[in-house]
């Protein structure tokens, strides 16, 4: 298949630039796979979906604050932390990075200062910092690392706090993402209390989101894509929940496409095998889904990898059909928009 064919026209307005005043005021279009029907809802409905017995599957990564803007001799770069490489030095990517040489020594704020140790292409850079605990320095500097289709000037301080609360999912625990998983944006306290009240379990994964859910697909044939690795991990009790519901054919609804990539990746010999690995799993038109039934998940970006994962799940030509009538709607679109349930 070409990736043009996963390409759709969007109003730039559609873009949402700001979250809802209150999570779960989200519209939620439906989409019934079976007779090709699509339903007008609100994400407040969701738990009316879920049955008793229903298995929700949740992506519990901590987004970290991870873009900083650091200073070299006056001048303002802007990073953003990917991961720590080894104990003491992060992988960063920088802009503008031919700024950024090696050798050179980056200041964000009083005492934490970066070496520059390593230099890669596409503005990736090494840096070596003294501070013993880097994620807590972020958290004093660091904003939000949002996509670039949300904008926001150069260190707004305005939204600074809305955006580190927002772009967070509230069943956030284990630090390690760089992206929100933007289908859980959607959910609060009492959404969950009342999707339990229902006898559905939650079972809990994680996979921290890195730059292969961004990846751009550079080819044209999507064949040819090669997906980034990112990590997961899944512990005994959830995928025996999720093994028990697949073997009594009950649904397993996932929450978001990192979800989705995350079951399907650890789905071996018949079964989700529990434990912490690494996966490049890449879902287009023409994969057998193994592990999932029911997807939750935002609008996504034309020629992006999640929304061939989607058409995987829903058909093409189903999912073009839609995103032309969330257009005709009016749906806010991608992290902070409204969302769609697959069923």
């Amino acid at each position: 298949m070409l990736v043009s064919d996963f390409d759709y026209e969007l109003p730039l307005e559609l873009i949402a630039q700001k979250p809802l005043p209150a999570r779960a005021q989200s519209r939620m279009m439906v989409l019934h796979r079976k007779t090709r029907e699509i339903v007008h809802s609100q994400f407040k409905e969701f738990p009316a979906y879920l049955q008793k017995g229903d298995i929700l599957v949740i992506n519990t990564t901590r987004v970290i604050p991870a873009r900083a803007y650091g200073r070299k001799q006056e001048k303002e770069i802007e990073f953003l932390f990917l991961e720590e490489a080894e104990k003491g030095i992060w992988e960063v990517i920088c802009r503008p990075a031919k700024k950024v040489r090696l050798g050179d020594i980056v200041s964000f704020s009083e005492g934490f200062n970066g070496e520059v140790v390593g230099v890669a292409s596409e503005g990736k850079r090494r840096l070596r910092f003294t501070s013993e605990n880097i994620l807590a320095e972020l958290k004093k500097i660091g904003y939000a690392p949002l996509p670039p289709y949300i904008k926001r000037k150069t260190k707004e301080e305005s939204l600074r706090a809305l955006d580190i609360n927002r772009y967070q999912t509230v069943f956030a625990k284990k630090e390690g993402a760089i992206a929100a998983p933007t289908a859980g944006l959607h959910f609060t306290p009492g959404i969950i209390e009342e999707i339990k009240a229902r006898g559905v379990t939650i079972a809990e994964i994680t996979l921290d989101i890195g730059l292969a859910t961004f990846q751009p697909v550079r080819v044209k044939k999507i064949e040819d894509h090669q997906m980034l690795e990112e990590n997961y991990t899944i512990n005994p009790s959830a995928s025996r929940a999720i093994n028990q519901a697949l073997k009594e054919s009950r649904p397993v609804t996932a929450v978001g496409t990192t979800t989705v990539r995350t079951l399907e990746s650890a789905f071996k010999k018949g079964k989700i095998q529990p434990g912490r690995a690494t996966t490049s799993l890449f879902i287009y038109p023409g994969y057998q889904f193994k592990a999932v039934d029911r997807l939750l998940t935002n609008f996504h970006l034309p020629r992006s990898t999640l929304l061939m994962m989607v058409s995987a799940f829903a058909g093409l030509d189903f999912i073009k059909k839609a995103y032309r009538e969330a257009v005709r709607k009016k749906y806010r679109f991608y992290s902070y928009g409204d969302c769609m349930l697959i069923i």
